[in-house]
């Protein structure tokens, strides 16, 4: 295991919860393998881990990308861990609403829709 791997590991489990990378882990099989390295050493180990900007920063600039590009399976995910990297609901909220100015209002409308619902559950828990 190489160094960054076994930061981009503290720093997903900081960021995403033990929890959730647990279940992760256990998921991963022999094919998959190669990819979730890559993933822990580049996004989490490199981009996340550097202080660069803050998480709280990187975990809206990470929503609004997502929202932007469509990519909605990933936000509740990411609005989960705004609960460890300091965005708040009104922070969330603000990284949409430049979605729907620069890349269009149906992708923040749904991105606010799944963060609404997602939020719900954390404060239900």
């Amino acid at each position: 295991m190489t160094d960054r791997h076994a930061t981009g590991m503290q720093t997903r489990r900081a960021v995403l919860g033990d929890a959730h990378v647990d279940r992760a882990e256990a998921a991963k099989t022999d094919f998959d393998q190669p990819f979730q390295d890559m993933i822990t050493e580049g996004a989490w180990g490199t981009l996340w881990a550097s202080d660069a900007i803050t998480r709280r920063e990187r975990s809206m600039l990470t929503l609004a990308l997502l929202a932007a590009t469509g990519n909605f399976a990933e936000i509740p995910m990411h609005v989960r861990a705004t609960a460890r990297t300091g965005a708040s609901p009104s922070d969330i909220l603000q990284a949409f609403m430049h979605v729907a100015v620069y890349a269009g209002v149906p992708k923040a409308n749904h991105a606010i829709k799944l963060a609404k619902e997602t939020l719900a559950e954390m404060a239900a828990e």
